[in-house]
Formats: structure tokens, C-alpha cells, sequence
């Protein structure tokens, strides 16, 4: 069984509903396949690197996907390619590392070490604001009377 992750954008002129309906329509696809999904992950309106078919950003979709077949790869991305709500596309075949690393990061051991240094400075920040108590001055001695 070979594992598979498949990013795609979608136009953002869509509607919300059609935004979702496309990503179901391919989810859909996927499951007629035959393929197991193992995880969907939207992560919404980006913006773009550079101008794709004259458009500056676009709604982004993950799948990670198992199957069996190896043509079933082909016929996805044929529909990707037909469908003129799909801007751009990548597939990956994921090896075990891959398939490890996307599970930490779903898992959320991945970035964990950022929010830890995050949440560290933070309460740095909060101890340096909290003003100290001044010492109380030293009692000065008393001026010795001159004597004459």
C-alpha cells in the first residue's frame, strides 16, 4: 500500500459552498477509488507567491490518502487537471518518513519546541514588567554635634 498526499488550490472567486463541495467532490473520488483517507486538512485562503492564471491567492487543500493502485493516481490528477476550479495541484508520493512526520505534525509534536520558547518569553516578559520593590534606604548616620 503506497501513501500519497495531494495539495491543491482552489480559485477563491468560488463560493464558500462551492469551495467546499469541489474538495468533497474530489474527497468523493478518492473514496470510489478504493483509496483509505487519512487525513483532510483545509487551510484556507492564502496568498500566493506569484500570479497563478492571473489570481493572487487561493484556497488550499491537503488529502493524505493510501491506496493500492497506482493508476488511480493518474485519473486524480486528470480530473485536477480538466476542472477549472482547481488552479494548481501537487502530488507526493510519501515514503515512511514522510508518513511519520505528517503524523507528529498532526499529533502536535511538530512545532511544539516554538510554542515552549513562545510561552518561555512570555513569562520573562511578564516577570521583567512586574516592577521589583526598591530596596529601603540605609539609614544615614547621625552628624556628630561639633564639639568646640
Amino acid at each position: 500500500m503506497k501513501n500519497y498526499e495531494i495539495t491543491f488550490i482552489v480559485d477563491p472567486v468560488l463560493s464558500g459552498d462551492e469551495i467546499k463541495s469541489t474538495a468533497k467532490t474530489y474527497e468523493d473520488l478518492l473514496k470510489k477509488d478504493g483509496c483509505s483517507i487519512v487525513h483532510i486538512e483545509e487551510m484556507g485562503l492564502r496568498q500566493l507567491a506569484y500570479p497563478i492564471k492571473k489570481r493572487h491567492s487561493g484556497v488550499y487543500y491537503t488529502f493524505e490518502f493510501n491506496s493500492e493502485a497506482g493508476n488511480i493516481i493518474d485519473d486524480f490528477e486528470l480530473a485536477l487537471r480538466r476542472d477549472k476550479r482547481i488552479i494548481r495541484f501537487l502530488t507526493v508520493a510519501l515514503d515512511k518518513f514522510g508518513v511519520k512526520y505528517n503524523e507528529d505534525k498532526r499529533n502536535g509534536l511538530i512545532g511544539i519546541r516554538k510554542e515552549k520558547i513562545s510561552e518561555e518569553i512570555a513569562e520573562e516578559k511578564k516577570s521583567i514588567a512586574k516592577p521589583t520593590p526598591a530596596p529601603a534606604p540605609a539609614a544615614k548616620p547621625a552628624a556628630k554635634a561639633e564639639e568646640e
